[in-house]
């Protein structure tokens, strides 16, 4: 009998673990992730899910501002470069160099970008940006700007958990119209770091060794060729337990193990794993707080009057998202912003405390 999404990738992987057995809930999402995001214009109204540079410009502002102020008070270096990990539509680094301009702050700008569907949509916003598979191919001199928002959520994850014989992996099975976990056969416990291996069993450890390494890299250009980074993404600040897999689809959360390549698959950011790994390479980490604190202390209520009182008839809205940006119940507590700097560059602002 053919299976719900049994035309696309949902065959493939029944066809592969009946082949080979089961695979990697890793493997499963980077998969899934991989044929989604190439094959579509995820964002807007009429996508699956609205980030924060779509919801308003105050947004990508403000990153513009904090990037010209680290870039003028470490000294103007030129050549300087402004790169994206995974730049949507283009929206973000579009308001950000606008107003990092009136700074003198003008980069060559390069994007690190998979998806073919938004080449196009993203040239028409930032004419004169140089596309990346990955940041190999990013310039090796001069100072690195780089931004990355809601990037490391859709990484794959790996996850391990603890059963009466150990930690194992937890392994993808097809059941029924689905896909269901299992733990593995081979023994993990020494991927589980030691404080943490007593854990009860059932408990569940996240990781994610694609964040770790685009971390790593990142600290290590900016010791190399002096920069910043700011990562920007929903996570938590400090160490946590258990699955946060979660699929979005048509802007309502999905059940991750159905119709695979179809929906947005992500997971919190661990950035209390990623700071160390940022600092082992001898970056400086400026940080890791709150969206809406960050963006209250660059001045969002500010820039959110002065746009009201510019345009008062969009006074309503720009209030809305400015909340949606900032309030706790929002974007505001669950989005963190992790900051890093180069050995002998400023701290930056927003990251007091």
């Amino acid at each position: 009998m053919q299976q719900p999404g049994d035309d696309g990738l949902a065959a493939v992987f029944r066809r592969l673990i009946a082949s080979t057995g089961p695979i990697s809930l890793m493997h499963y999402m980077g998969e899934a992730n991989a044929r989604y995001y190439t094959s579509r214009d995820p964002l807007g109204s009429a996508g699956d899910f609205v980030t924060a540079p779509e919801i308003s410009q105050m947004f990508g502002e403000l990153i513009g501002l904090w990037l010209a102020d680290m870039w003028i008070n470490a000294g103007r270096e030129e050549p300087v470069h402004y790169v994206e990990l995974g730049p949507g539509r283009g929206t973000l680094a579009r308001d950000a160099l606008r107003a990092a301009k009136r700074y003198g702050l003008v980069p060559s700008i390069h994007f690190v970008e998979a998806s073919i569907a938004l080449k196009d949509v993203q040239l028409a916003a930032v004419p004169g940006a140089q596309w990346h598979h990955d940041l190999s191919t990013i310039p090796a001199y001069g100072p690195v700007l780089i931004v990355a928002n809601e990037f490391l959520d859709a990484l794959p994850v790996r996850q391990l958990v603890k059963t009466p014989d150990g930690w194992r992996e937890r392994m993808i099975v097809p059941e029924g119209d689905r896909f269901v976990c299992v733990a593995g056969p081979q023994p993990m416990d020494p991927a589980v770091p030691e404080a943490r291996r007593d854990a009860p069993d059932g408990t569940i450890y996240e990781l994610c060794p694609g964040a770790a390494a685009t971390v790593y890299e990142v600290a290590g250009r900016l010791v190399e060729q002096g920069g910043a980074a700011l990562f920007i993404d929903y996570g938590h600040d400090s160490p946590r337990e258990g699955s946060t897999l979660q699929a979005v689809r048509a802007h309502l959360k999905v059940d991750p193990f159905l119709n695979p390549g179809e929906a947005d698959l992500t997971a919190h950011v661990d950035f209390a794993a990623l700071a160390p790994i940022a600092e082992s390479r001898g970056v400086r980490w400026i940080g890791t707080v709150p969206q809406g604190r960050w963006l209250r202390e660059l001045g969002i209520e500010a820039r959110a009057q002065a746009l009201a009182a510019a345009a008062p008839e969009h006074a309503v809205a720009i209030q809305i998202a400015k909340d949606r940006l900032i309030s706790e119940g929002q974007m505001g507590l669950l989005f963190k912003v992790m900051g890093l700097a180069a050995p002998g560059w400023p701290g930056g602002a927003g990251f007091s405390g």
